[in-house]
C-alpha cells in the first residue's frame, strides 16, 4: 500500500532533499508540499527544482497541503512546526518532526498533540547518529571515572540554533548514563579565567561556517588517552532516508510519541 507524504518547508534545502527521496521511493507518494506565506516558490510544482512534474503545488494553506496526506515530514522552525502539528491533529495526519530548537514548553505541546495523533520526534533522523547515541550510552557508563567529556559540533553558516539539537541529545544521553541532569552539568561557553575544569561537567563547543552539513564528536579525555566517537554527514540524504523510515513506522500507529530508537528497534 502506498503511503501518502506531505513535506513542510518544501522549497528549502532539506525540504527538496525530502521531496526527491519521496519521489524515488516506490512505496511512497508525494501528497502535499507546504511553505511559508512569503515563499517565492508558492504555486510552483514541488518537483520543479529537479525538473520533475509531480502535480503537487507548493502552498501555505495547511488544510490544502495536508488534505491528501497520511504523514507530514517537518524540518522547519519550532513555531511553524507546532502550527503544522496542530493542523495534523485536527485533520488526522501523523507527523515526523526533525525540527530542532524547541523550548521545554514547546516540547510539552508536542507530547500533548501526540495523545491525538502519532508522532516521531527526534533531533536527528540519521540512522547512523542514532546508532552513535547507543554507543555513547555504553561508553559513558564504562568511562564514568577519570574522563572529561566534551561534545563538539559543526554546522553550516545558516544554522540558527546552538548547540545543535543532536549535540544536546548526545549530552542528554551522556548525562543520563552518568546519573546526572544535563541542565545541572552542561557548560556551553568558556571565556577568560575559567578556573580548573570541573570533572562532573559536560562541555559543548559549536562551530558555524561554510556549508558543513553536520559533524558531531564526543571526546572522552582521560590520563594518557583520548577516545573519540564521531559522526560526520556528507549529505542530507541520511536524514531524509531516516525520515522515510520514521514515516513508514508511523503507518502502524494511531497515536503516541516515538523517537528513532523506536523506529530502529533500539529502544
Amino acid at each position: 500500500m502506498t503511503l501518502r507524504i506531505a513535506i513542510a518547508g518544501a522549497s528549502g534545502r532539506m525540504g527538496r532533499m525530502l521531496v526527491e527521496a519521496v519521489l524515488a521511493a516506490p512505496d511512497l507518494q508525494l501528497a502535499g508540499a507546504l511553505d511559508v506565506a512569503d515563499s517565492p516558490a508558492l504555486g510552483q510544482d514541488a518537483g520543479a527544482f529537479a525538473g520533475r512534474h509531480t502535480g503537487v503545488a507548493i502552498t501555505s494553506d495547511l488544510d490544502a497541503g495536508l488534505a491528501n496526506a497520511q504523514v507530514l515530514i517537518d524540518f522547519t522552525r519550532p513555531a511553524g512546526t507546532l502550527a503544522h502539528l496542530a493542523a495534523c491533529r485536527r485533520l488526522g495526519v501523523k507527523a515526523v518532526i526533525g525540527t530542532t530548537g524547541f523550548s521545554p514548553e514547546q516540547k510539552a505541546a508536542i507530547t500533548a498533540h501526540a495523545a491525538h495523533t502519532a508522532v516521531v520526534f527526534a533531533p536527528n533522523m540519521s540512522v547512523g547518529v542514532n546508532v552513535v547515541l547507543k554507543l555513547l550510552d555504553q561508553a559513558a557508563r564504562a568511562l564514568s571515572q577519570g574522563y572529561d567529556i566534551e561534545v563538539i559540533e559543526a554546522h553550516h553558516r545558516h544554522k540558527v540554533d546552538a548547540p545543535s539539537g543532536t549535540a544536546l541529545q548526545m549530552g542528554e544521553v551522556l548525562a543520563a548514563a552518568l546519573g546526572r541532569d544535563l541542565k545541572d552539568c552542561a557548560v556551553y561557553a568558556r571565556e577568560g579565567v575559567t578556573g580548573e575544569r570541573d570533572p562532573s561537567t559536560i562541555g559543548f563547543s559549536a562551530i558555524r561556517g561554510g556549508d558543513i552539513i553536520g559533524d558531531h564528536t564526543v571526546l572522552f579525555a582521560g590520563t594518557g588517552e583520548r577516545i573519540e566517537i564521531s559522526h560526520k554527514s556528507s549529505s542530507r540524504a541520511g536524514y531524509a532516508q531516516g525520515s522515510l523510515r520514521a514515516a513508514r513506522f508511523l503507518a502502524g500507529h494511531a497515536t503516541g510519541l516515538f523517537d528513532m530508537n523506536d523506529v530502529l528497534g533500539l529502544a
